[in-house]
């Protein structure tokens, strides 16, 4: 606070409606009309297109696959948006709240479509920076929640963001004005690259430990390629898929019984099928591929299963774990079928061949690799308990550095 008194040195903070401040525009190509002139081109015939901006693609840093092209024929026909120049686009229906500051000349082509359900917002007396700041700031979003009707699809409209009130240092006098803005921007600027900076050191920390923990655990399943060292899984476990029984949301009735699917718990009903100590696999869906789960988990004690999850019960308990993390570490595409909708079928899943050591073995490397994933788990909450206190510390000084006086 005393840093804004220093850069204020008593003037007046006036509050100012938006639409008084910023040239506001909603001319935009509607979703519909914008699907049927869609053409597919090649990047060589790049200045015959206009390319749409949507907030998909702002989130994206503007990466080039996620643009899409339209004819110069058709580009005629829709309103363009001057983009090149510096702007301020809010989504107005949707990810009401959300804020994007578009530089000079940071597009890559001179011909632009605004994008649907969003709001373009250029001021030419005040700086652009501190205005798109202003509009993360507490203090405007809590006006704009005010005008946004919510539910899943929240909006608001131009008429009602046109009143909401921006603060002005000094608009009386806007060479001071705008001297003020800049400093509040460099500090700003200066704050948000320190915040950017440490949090990109925890990310690339977290990517360490992962690898760092992926490479031990390749490490411990090297075994030699032989007749008696890889077993199918089909001979190591009891396949229990004949005994699931899938059931509709409006069928379960509530309680304490987990009820399981192809990525983990997906409700809890009162009754259960399975009582016991199983591995699940996932059988179709998207994390197939993505792995951004694991696809094998254990589960323990009564429980019901759907028809998205293999379930196989093994003799010993290490023998169900060691085979959780080989399937966890290795590549499942040669056994994965369906492209639109990846699938792990049964006759696939008992064809993954298997490392089969001696049980003694599998043990002591079920029990090493449950110390790597516990010291990498406590590292991972760590660094995420980090990044959200950096984000949070730096939302707190940015507060702090726009909390103006009000009359």
């Amino acid at each position: 606070m005393s840093k804004l008194e220093a850069l204020l040195q008593g003037v007046k903070v006036k509050f100012i409606p938006l639409g008084e401040i910023c040239e506001t525009v909603t001319d935009y190509v509607a979703a519909g009309s914008f699907a049927a002139l869609k053409e597919n081109v090649k990047y060589n015939d790049e200045k015959d297109y206009a390319q749409l901006v949507r907030t998909k693609d702002l989130k994206s840093n503007f990466s080039k696959n996620d643009f899409v092209y339209v004819s110069e024929h058709a580009f005629n026909f829709l309103w363009r948006v001057n983009l090149k120049e510096e702007c301020i686009i809010l989504p107005n229906i949707g990810n009401c709240g959300e804020v994007y500051y578009l530089a000079p000349n940071v597009l890559p082509y001179e011909n632009n479509v605004l994008g649907p359900n969003a709001i373009l917002l250029r001021s030419i007396k005040y700086n652009n920076v501190y205005l798109s700041y202003i509009f993360k700031s507490d203090f405007f979003q809590n006006q704009l929640i005010k005008i946004t009707t919510p539910g899943g699809q929240s909006k608001f409209n131009k008429t009602e963001l046109k009143k909401l009130q921006i603060p002005i240092p000094c608009p009386d006098n806007p060479e001071k004005s705008l001297e003020i803005q800049q400093e509040i921007v460099r500090i700003l600027d200066q704050l948000t690259e320190t915040t950017n900076n440490l949090k990109n050191e925890l990310e690339n920390e977290r990517q360490i430990r992962k690898k760092q923990f992926e490479f031990y655990r390749e490490q411990l399943f090297r075994f030699e390629e032989g007749e008696n060292n890889y077993v199918a899984l089909g001979e190591l476990a009891e396949n229990l898929d004949s005994k699931r029984k899938p059931i509709t949301s409006s069928q379960r009735k509530p309680g304490k019984i987990p009820y399981y699917g192809a990525s983990g718990i997906v409700d809890y009903v009162e009754d259960y099928i399975f009582d016991g100590d199983y591995l699940l696999v996932s059988e179709d869906g998207a994390n197939l591929l993505a792995r951004s789960t694991p696809i094998a988990f254990s589960i323990s004690g009564k429980n019901w299963v759907n028809n998205h999850a293999h379930i196989l019960k093994f003799e010993t308990k290490y023998e169900r774990l060691f085979v959780e993390y080989y399937l966890n570490s290795i590549d499942l595409a040669p056994y994965i079928t369906g492209a639109a909708q990846p699938k792990l079928n049964k006759k696939n899943l008992n064809s993954i061949k298997i490392p089969n050591p001696a049980l003694e073995e599998q043990e002591r490397i079920v029990k090493l690799l449950d110390q790597f994933d516990a010291t990498h788990t406590a590292i991972e909450e760590e660094i995420s308990k980090e990044i959200k206190l950096r984000t949070q510390q730096y939302e707190y000084y940015r507060e702090k550095l726009l909390s103006f006086p009000q009359n």
